[in-house]
C-alpha cells in the first residue's frame, strides 16, 4: 500500500469512495433516504477545493496506482483544543477494501506527518454505533475520552458522534 497527498487526478475516486463508504457503514445510523441523496460530483467539487486550499490535508491509500482509501486531517476544530492537537477529519475506506490495510496505512502515514508538524495528540469523532471504525480506532491506540458526546441533526434523524484521542508518545 503506497500513502500519498491526493492530487487533483485522485478526487474522482476520493468523492466515489466517500459515498460508497457512507452508504456501506452508515446503512443502520443515517436515513436512507439521505444517503441516497449523496453526490459523487458534490463531492468531487469539495474535495477539489480542499486541495486546491491545501486544508485539510488529504492522503490516499493506492493499491496498483487504484485509490483504496483516504484521509483527512488538520488542526483539532473542536473548541477550545489546544494548539498541539491534531483531528482526523475522515478517513474512509472502499468497502471493496475494508481490512485489507489500507486504513491502517492511511493512520500511520497521518501521525508521521503530524509528529513532524508537532501535534502531540489527535482526535476523532465517531458514531458511537460505528463498531466497525470503533474497533480500528482502538487498535491503532485511540480511546474514548469521555468527553461529551456531540448531538446534532442530520437527514432529519438526531444522531450523536463521540470523541476518541490518540495521545502521541504514550
Amino acid at each position: 500500500m503506497n500513502v500519498v497527498q491526493a492530487t487533483p487526478e485522485d478526487v474522482r475516486a476520493v468523492a466515489e469512495i466517500h459515498v460508497a463508504a457512507w452508504r456501506a457503514a452508515y446503512r443502520s445510523i443515517i436515513p436512507d433516504d439521505y444517503l441516497a441523496s449523496l453526490s459523487i460530483e458534490r463531492r468531487e467539487a469539495m474535495w477539489r477545493e480542499c486541495i486546491a486550499a491545501g486544508d485539510p490535508e488529504l492522503l490516499v491509500a493506492k493499491k496498483a496506482g487504484v485509490v483504496q482509501g483516504w484521509l483527512s486531517f488538520g488542526k483539532c476544530r473542536d473548541i477550545g483544543s489546544h494548539t498541539s492537537e491534531a483531528e482526523v477529519w475522515a478517513i474512509y475506506v472502499s468497502p471493496a477494501a475494508w481490512s485489507s490495510g489500507a486504513g491502517r496505512s492511511l493512520w500511520q502515514r497521518a501521525k508521521e506527518l503530524m509528529l513532524e508538524q508537532g501535534f502531540k495528540a489527535c482526535s476523532l469523532w465517531v458514531f458511537p454505533q460505528n463498531e466497525r471504525a470503533i474497533k480500528f480506532y482502538r487498535s491503532v491506540g485511540f480511546a474514548h475520552d469521555g468527553s461529551a458526546p456531540k448531538n446534532f441533526e442530520l437527514g432529519g434523524a438526531q444522531l450523536q458522534e463521540v470523541r476518541f484521542v490518540s495521545q502521541f508518545g504514550c
